[in-house]
């Protein structure tokens, strides 16, 4: 079980004066004003922190190769989830939409149709994020897709900390591929996909696939990871990644 003296992950001080360096340099002013609003300090107690919870559905799983075709956020604390101010957009992807992705979030091309551009919706979504850690289940999308897309429209990206809920499962489950010897014995995989994570914390079952919905599950697993295996006045620097 992880503890304070057993974080996630190394100690990562930088973020702030990155914040402050990554101002300094951008171009776009919707970017300017999301890093000039700053990123808490290191030393940050978790209880104290602001936190936003932060979801894509995408065509695929490569971000060079498919797009982000809806983004959910919510922003929320380790006490609580400020669900009336949760977000939900569909977006045009660049890319084409593939039917694997369709069966697998429901957004069609009549959906897309008359959805905005992510470039047209950009100034609102920082706007949500600006001075909160986001929160997300798996790094390999949202931070990613988020900086390739802004690549591709701005001709600059967006780098920012972020807490996954995901590693913080995999730090807590090393060994949840059980050997050949385990197998004969009946030990089956632990499982550190959304919606198995939560089950183990006794959260309800919420449908996946859908961007605000998935962020709320995310908030809410990392809630019940900080009480169950950390402490409120564990410090941001040692979730953050």
């Amino acid at each position: 079980m992880a503890d304070q003296k057993d974080p996630v992950s190394k100690s990562n001080d930088a973020w702030p004066d990155r914040f402050i360096q990554l101002a300094e340099n951008a171009r776009d002013p919707r970017l300017k004003v999301f890093y000039q609003a700053g990123c808490v300090a290191p030393e940050t107690p978790l209880a104290d922190a602001p936190l936003v919870a932060l979801d894509f559905e995408t065509t695929g799983l490569n971000p060079d190769q498919h797009s982000i075709v809806s983004i959910g956020l919510v922003p929320f604390s380790i006490d609580g989830i400020q669900l009336g101010r949760g977000r939900h957009w569909v977006v045009r992807p660049q890319l084409p939409l593939h039917q694997t992705s369709i069966t697998i979030h429901g957004i069609t091309h009549t959906d897309i149709d008359k959805a905005p551009d992510l470039s047209e919706v950009l100034e609102e979504i920082l706007e949500a994020m600006a001075g909160r850690i986001a929160v997300v289940h798996y790094r390999s999308i949202e931070r990613p897709f988020f900086d390739v897309a802004l690549k591709w429209r701005l001709n600059e990206g967006i780098n920012f900390p972020v807490i996954d809920t995901m590693a913080i499962e995999a730090h807590l489950y090393p060994n949840r591929q059980p050997t050949r010897w385990q197998k004969l014995k009946g030990m089956k995989p632990v499982s550190i996909r959304l919606a198995d994570s939560r089950t183990r914390y006794g959260l309800p079952h919420y449908p996946p696939h859908n961007a605000l919905i998935d962020a709320i599950a995310t908030a809410e697993l990392l809630q019940a990871q900080v009480r169950h295996h950390f402490s409120l006045d564990t410090a941001v620097k040692d979730l953050w990644l």
